[in-house]
């Protein structure tokens, strides 16, 4: 599930099949002055639907201003004619298009921007945690952790004492397209809990609700120190 923004001059639905899925949307009017206090998102959606031109001018404001977040243009059949390289987006959809390809597309999109970043290194608690290399040791001891083990510890750490529900982690750990059942998740608490140690304690159980990742009292930050 992903935080969406909306940039649209009009009053109507800009994407119909959003309305299927669960990502979080919000929409503002397509114009430059609500860009200064626009909400933050993973991705931004682009109405180009009827003023080409505006959208094109907007986009590259947009790029030129710094966003971040990727930008994904949305037009009708016949407005793909007009898209160019120098509008700055990074990929385009159709108005029409049915739910899994326009989740497809927003996955992907958030996909390559993240991997585009570069890896950070969170340190917290006695844990170190390298993205680079995929790594994480406590007190300087490497961790034998699976894929989807690195992957929990480092989003937990990322977001120390934040709590959040099992199918929040199954959505941000094991993606959009995953079925399994929430019991995945504490399976794989249990066994990085096991791998932690004395440290077991930094997962955190919040009960009836879900985990946390629970920074040591003695620690200097009541955030993980982050370097890239």
């Amino acid at each position: 599930m992903a935080q969406l923004l909306i940039l649209t001059p009009a009053a109507d639905d800009v994407l119909p099949a959003l309305a299927l899925l669960t990502h979080r949307v919000r929409v503002i009017p397509a114009s430059p002055e609500r860009l200064v206090n626009a909400p933050d998102a993973e991705l931004v959606l682009l109405d180009a639907r009827t003023n080409l031109a505006g959208a094109k001018a907007l986009a590259q404001i947009l790029r030129t201003t710094g966003l971040s977040a990727p930008l994904v243009l949305v037009v009708t059949e016949g407005g793909l004619t007009a898209v160019s390289p120098d509008w700055g987006v990074d990929d385009v959809v159709l108005e029409g298009a049915g739910p899994a390809e326009v989740d497809a597309r927003i996955r992907l999109a958030i996909g390559r921007a993240l991997q585009s970043q570069p890896a950070e290194r969170i340190q917290t608690s006695g844990v170190v945690i390298d993205e680079a290399s995929y790594s994480a040791k406590v007190h300087g001891k490497p961790l034998d952790l699976t894929y989807k083990e690195f992957e929990l510890l480092r989003f937990l750490a990322a977001h120390p004492s934040r709590v959040f529900t099992r199918e929040q982690l199954l959505s941000e750990v094991w993606g959009y397209d995953y079925f399994g059942g929430t019991r995945t998740v504490d399976v794989h608490v249990r066994r990085l809990r096991a791998k932690l140690g004395d440290l077991d304690s930094l997962i955190g159980t919040v009960r009836n609700v879900g985990y946390r990742f629970n920074v040591h009292e003695e620690d200097d930050e009541s955030a993980p120190v982050t370097a890239r």
